[in-house]
């Protein structure tokens, strides 16, 4: 009955897969597999191959299972037959498992197909979630330029303090210039001298009488009234 079966799944197989499937021998073929993955931008979709071997008691016993890319496909950016074989493979486990006493090589390559193609569209998703939020970080990390600090209690204490500081040191400032400036006008201002001072000086002489009294009296007259 084994062998019945395998033959009437092949002709069968030949109906589904005309184009696809290929013999390498009466109990081994391969099928091509090529994957549709929604919205791809891939220019080529990609595909693999399944090799199906039936031992003697399939299908009471497993058929033995190879995966492969298809020669010369072109990489995919979200799939990777060779490096993703095993896992293709050991996730249809179960679907053998539920399927044993059955034609089940169509069901198999139904459901390899559906897990290939929602590998490469999780990966996508995944990828395309990560540009989004690299972008979002960016834009994020652009907006903290023209944002203030929050305004709280502590922020503000610190900005007054921050703030009466700076205007204490303001106030030291312009009073140290100031007195710079009263100090050098003081050097650069001719000394003025009473009448009593010069005379208790001993400058009085020639012109006494123009240097009596409290009057204010340039040094620069007293000297043009002494020589």
């Amino acid at each position: 009955m084994g062998r019945e079966e395998q033959i009437e799944e092949r002709e069968v197989l030949d109906s589904i897969f005309p184009d696809e499937i290929q013999d390498i021998s009466d109990t081994e073929y391969r099928i091509s597999i090529t994957l549709d993955i929604p919205d791809d931008d891939a220019e080529e979709a990609p595909s693999m191959v399944l090799t199906v071997r039936y031992p003697e008691d399939y299908p009471d016993k497993p058929p033995s299972l190879e995966l492969a890319p298809a020669p010369n496909a072109p990489p995919h950016q979200y799939i990777n037959i060779a490096e993703d074989r095993f896992q293709l493979l050991e996730g249809i486990q179960e679907t053998i498992e539920e399927n044993l006493g059955m034609a089940m090589i169509f069901t198999v390559v139904s459901t390899l197909k559906d897990a290939a193609e929602q590998l490469a569209v999780e990966r996508r998703d995944a990828a395309i979630k990560a540009q989004e939020e690299a972008a979002l970080a960016a834009e994020r990390e652009e907006n903290k330029k023209f944002q203030g600090t929050p305004v709280n209690r502590e922020t503000f204490l610190k900005w007054r303090d921050s703030f009466l500081q700076e205007l204490e040191d303001q106030r030291i400032k312009e009073e140290e210039e100031k007195a710079a400036e009263m100090k050098k006008a003081r050097i650069k201002e001719p000394v003025k001298l009473t009448g009593k001072q010069l005379w208790e000086r001993g400058l009085a002489g020639k012109g006494d009488e123009d240097l009596e009294g409290d009057e204010d009296v340039p040094v620069e007259e007293v000297q043009k009234l002494t020589v």
